[in-house]
């Protein structure tokens, strides 16, 4: 497959940074096709709230450049490192100072964890397309995927529905739902993420009431739901 097709008509931008997401990880879900699936998102998001194709095509490329573990002590400065990054690799290249600050404040703002507002189209975009992929369907194969590499538990046998514990996500699989993913549809930044945001959240809402129907109780009976 040409990959290289599908960031047209900024090939030549793709051909001089793929190779750095292809050496940035091993963790499939921050892989070139988590890249490719958010830049699916850049796209129908730019189609209708416009923004800079070169800053949002080099930004896409670049915003996961730097891999810290979800587990790791500096998870939440993942983005300020990757945005480092990408302004130096992006130096080497002779881009344009101002450009160069407008991708890495786009790729620093993109992260839930970072908590940095953005305050560019571009950085709203890049921030809502990276979040659409972190729920609905894929959202829910990423978080299991994520958990699993992390040797978590899909959920506590003894209370499931968290009804009679704290919610602890770096236990149980299932609790992520509550404490991160279903929040997220409400933090979208544009109209056209928000409204995308909408069904996938209602994706996520029904995969975990189907999970928790499903183990809690009398299969033929969760079954007729």
């Amino acid at each position: 497959m040409d990959f290289l097709s599908r960031f047209a008509p900024h090939e030549n931008i793709a051909s001089q940074l793929l190779p750095f997401v292809s050496e940035a990880t091993d963790d499939g879900s921050h892989d070139l096709s988590h890249i490719l699936r958010v830049w699916q998102n850049v796209r129908a998001l730019s189609a209708l709230e416009g923004g800079d194709m070169v800053i949002l095509t080099a930004a896409t490329l670049l915003h996961d450049c730097v891999e810290v573990p979800k587990n790791a002590p500096l998870r939440s400065s993942a983005s300020r490192m990757a945005a480092e990054r990408a302004s130096q690799l992006l130096s080497d290249l002779g881009w344009d100072q101002d450009a160069i600050n407008n991708v890495a404040h786009a790729i620093e703002a993109h992260s839930f964890s970072a908590n940095v507002a953005p305050t560019t189209v571009e950085a709203r975009i890049l921030q809502d397309a990276d979040r659409l992929d972190a729920i609905g369907h894929i959202g829910i194969a990423r978080c299991f995927y994520v958990s699993g590499r992390l040797n978590r538990s899909i959920y506590d046998p003894a209370d499931p529905d968290a009804s009679r514990r704290a919610l602890d996500d770096s236990t149980y699989a299932i609790d992520h739902f509550r404490t991160k993913l279903l929040h997220l549809a409400g933090s979208f930044k544009t109209e056209t993420g928000a409204r995308m945001a909408k069904d996938r959240h209602a994706v996520i809402q029904k995969f975990l009431d189907g999970l928790l129907r499903e183990i809690s109780a009398d299969p033929a009976e969760a079954d007729k739901s």
